[in-house]
């Protein structure tokens, strides 16, 4: 038995990990087919929270909210991103780099709520000096996209520092300007990187519930606020409803995106080889 055990021991530590993680989301998605209000006890097989999700109004028009306020904070702060990531990498002396950089990293180190707290505090002062813009859609994607820039940036910023310049200046030396390099040579080489930054800052944006809070206007709530709020009040298995479907959904998106970023592995490397052959 000890000769087992120390055969397998990083199996099993890797397996208890995962039981760690994963046990309490296959608790919520069995109780979420749970026929009773119990979340001790399965009573039988049921699709009535599910039913019950679709006549949640709060529960929908919550979840049409997030989804748009993540996918506008996940193209900003990929395009945000990737631009910071760009200074920082390509330009080493320019003034004020030291600040510029410890600005955009600095929401990666800052409390959610002191971040919550200075964006109210600023937009309530713009709009009362302009009118605009009021709590609600606009605010939250600017808060989430001082979160998600950030994030998008080490991603981009990684893969940025692992490209070899020396397919930049080849393309240049057969008389490639630097925007067709860009977009030709940089661009396709750090897609990966850029779709990855996207996808973090989709969830994060998806997931946020302290920086929603405070810059969210009356009758303005994303989905984790309005399941926070239901969570406040008691059990309601139609969270658990709500939140097993977003774990279908997020694993498809993972699935989906490991298997484009096998793929194109596999491409590079059958181009690689065809190009090797053709020398």
């Amino acid at each position: 038995m000890q000769r087992f055990v120390s055969q397998h021991v990083g199996k099993i530590w890797l397996s208890t990990i995962f039981l760690f993680l994963y046990l309490p989301l296959l608790f919520m998605v069995v109780f979420s087919f749970n026929s009773t209000r119990q979340d001790a006890v399965f009573t039988g097989f049921s699709w009535r929270w599910y039913e019950a999700l679709g006549r949640d109004v709060k529960i929908v028009e919550g979840f049409w909210l997030s989804l748009q306020i993540a996918g506008l904070t996940g193209v900003l702060s990929a395009v945000l991103g990737t631009f910071a990531a760009f200074v920082l990498v390509r330009y080493h002396r320019f003034a004020g780099r030291t600040v510029f950089s410890g600005m955009v990293n600095a929401p990666l180190v800052m409390p959610e709520v002191v971040i919550g707290l200075s964006l109210l505090l600023l937009m309530v002062g713009v709009q009362r000096a302009v009118g605009w813009p009021e709590r609600g859609l606009v605010t939250i994607v600017l808060g989430h996209t001082l979160l998600g820039l950030a994030y998008a940036m080490v991603v981009v910023q990684s893969r940025l520092l692992a490209f070899d310049r020396a397919l930049e200046e080849a393309a240049m030396d057969l008389g490639a300007r630097p925007i067709q390099v860009f977009f030709l040579v940089t661009l396709p080489n750090i897609a990966q990187a850029i779709v990855a930054a996207f996808l973090l800052s989709f969830t994060l944006s998806f997931d946020d519930v302290v920086i929603s809070e405070f810059l969210s206007g009356p009758g303005v709530n994303t989905l984790p606020q309005v399941i926070f709020g239901y969570a406040r009040r008691g059990i309601n298995p139609t969270i658990y409803a709500a939140a097993s479907l977003l774990i279908v959904v997020v694993s498809i998106g993972v699935i989906a995106y490991s298997v484009w970023v096998a793929r194109d592995a596999r491409r590079r490397v059958r181009d690689a080889r065809i190009a090797v052959q053709a020398a």
